[in-house]
C-alpha cells in the first residue's frame, strides 16, 4: 500500500516543514509514502473561489481507485489506537493507495468532502492547517509504531 497526503493552501512554515519532513524519513521505513503540496498560485479573494480552485487541484491529482480520507472538523474522532486499527485493516484488504487530504485555510470544497470515503476529526478543537499536517504525521507514525509492536506508543 502506498500512502500519499495531499496539502492545499500556503506552503508549509520552516518550522513546521522540517517537522513534517522527520516523520515522512521516520514513515518511510514502514511503506511507501509521499507528500503533495498542490498550490494554485495567486488566488482570489473570494474563499469560494479559493476553495474551489483547491478542490480541482485535489480531484485532479487523485486517482479513481485511491481510499481517500479527509481531514475535517466535523469527521469522526478516533483515538490513536483506532486510527492504527483502521490503518491496518485497510492494508489488509489490499488497498493500494490510501490517500489523506488536509484542505487549505478555508477548508475543501464541497466535490472534495463528496469524494472523500472517509472523514476523521483529529481533536474537537480547531487547529490551523499547518499545524494539522504535522499532527497527522505524528500520528500516522504513532500508527505504524502501534501496527508493529514498537515502543513509541505509551498508554
Amino acid at each position: 500500500m502506498t500512502i500519499t497526503v495531499f496539502f492545499t493552501g500556503k506552503k508549509s512554515e520552516r518550522y513546521l516543514k522540517e517537522g513534517i519532513e522527520e516523520y515522512e524519513k521516520r514513515i518511510l521505513r514502514y511503506l511507501p509514502f509521499s507528500i503533495r503540496e498542490l498550490s494554485p498560485g495567486k488566488t482570489p479573494k473570494d474563499l469560494q473561489a479559493i476553495k474551489q480552485i483547491e478542490g480541482k487541484l485535489l480531484l485532479k491529482a487523485l486517482d479513481k481507485k485511491t481510499f481517500v480520507i479527509l481531514l475535517d472538523e466535523r469527521g469522526e474522532q478516533v483515538t490513536s489506537v483506532q486510527f492504527a486499527k483502521f490503518l491496518e485493516k485497510k492494508m489488509g484488504e489490499g488497498n493500494k493507495n490510501l490517500a489523506f487530504i488536509i484542505g487549505g485555510a478555508f477548508g475543501v470544497s464541497d466535490e472534495v468532502y463528496r469524494r472523500a470515503d472517509k472523514v476523521i476529526s483529529l481533536s474537537p478543537m480547531t487547529f490551523s492547517h499547518q499545524v494539522v499536517r504535522i499532527l497527522l504525521m505524528e500520528q500516522l507514525y504513532r500508527a505504524f509504531t502501534i501496527i508493529h509492536g514498537e515502543p513509541y506508543h505509551h498508554v
